[in-house]
């Protein structure tokens, strides 16, 4: 099932991203996650990979597990830095024999440490790895990143969407976006997209802040905005775990019922391999 032909049918397409656990322990941790999330209909899960391809092999098997074992479709992620084609057609080899149609195509990071340029003969840009894929065909559908709040190395909000535009241009068939938390931003992007011509559907990516910590250090990471109002509340309950959790669960809850009524495709969870706020936040909108 191409996660494309999803959103073509009009209804809200849940959706989870998982990442590949380091140990065994976080694999069977992982395992009832996913089992657990699947009593909510996902349309589709996806697993990252890690920079340079560091978990390829993880980032596959799990896929393949997931759609094979667990029966939901699932889509890996699939970063260029650092690849050669060579080793692309590699991956794509291996998810086209095992049935896997749907591949998120970015850019990623390098390695910490390594130089952000290409060896010779690598991509530079996601919009270069879109149009490898899309040359083997249409096996597989193609899923890209897109940032609301413009990507934090985009030289201007117009230099980014321009980018976007070449994107989709060379194949991409949907977007999901960097986590934000303020609505006013997707629905603003949204219409700046639409006006330079991009028509594929634009899915918001929510992710429930669990530690204020860590979603500090997330954005900072990712260039997401904070808004006043959630910062203030975050540092009214910072030392509190259980409070932080119940407050990122009631504001992703506003967000993605505002979302859904004003006519998002649906919502992609940035789970960190965790349920409880995803089935919190399930419960209380449906």
């Amino acid at each position: 099932m191409h996660v494309s032909d999803l959103y073509r049918r009009g209804e809200p397409i849940l959706s989870f991203e998982f990442f590949p656990p380091k140990t065994d322990a976080g694999f069977r941790t992982l395992r009832r996650t996913i089992e657990d999330l699947k009593q909510l209909d996902p349309g589709f899960v996806s697993v990252t990979m890690g920079a340079g391809g560091s978990t390829r092999a993880k980032t596959v098997d799990l896929v393949t597990e997931i759609q094979s074992e667990v029966g939901v479709t699932a889509m890996a992620h699939l970063p260029c830095t650092g690849f050669e084609r060579a080793e692309v057609s590699v991956i794509l080899d291996r998810l086209e024999q095992g049935g896997l149609a749907n591949v998120l195509a970015l850019r990623g990071d390098p390695p910490q440490g390594e130089s952000t340029a290409p060896p010779r003969g690598a991509f530079a840009f996601a919009n270069e790895l879109t149009a490898f894929i899309r040359e083997r065909g249409d096996f597989f559908c193609i899923g890209g990143a897109c940032y609301p709040e413009t990507h934090p190395e985009a030289e201007s909000p117009e230099a980014d969407l321009a980018n976007l535009v070449q994107k989709v241009e060379a194949g991409a068939d949907f977007l999901i976006t960097q986590l934000f938390f303020d609505n006013e931003d997707y629905f603003g992007f949204v219409t700046r997209a639409r006006a330079s011509g991009i028509e594929v559907p634009i899915v918001p990516g929510i992710m429930p802040i669990t530690s204020a910590a860590n979603i500090r250090r997330i954005t900072n990471l990712c260039g997401a905005r904070i808004p006043r109002d959630l910062e203030r509340e975050l540092g009214r309950v910072d030392a509190d775990d259980e409070a932080t959790a119940a407050l990122g669960v009631e504001w992703a809850t506003q967000q993605c019922r505002e979302l859904l009524e004003r006519g998002a495709p649906g919502v992609h969870f940035y789970t960190l391999n965790r349920s409880p706020a995803t089935r919190q936040i399930h419960r209380a909108l449906f």
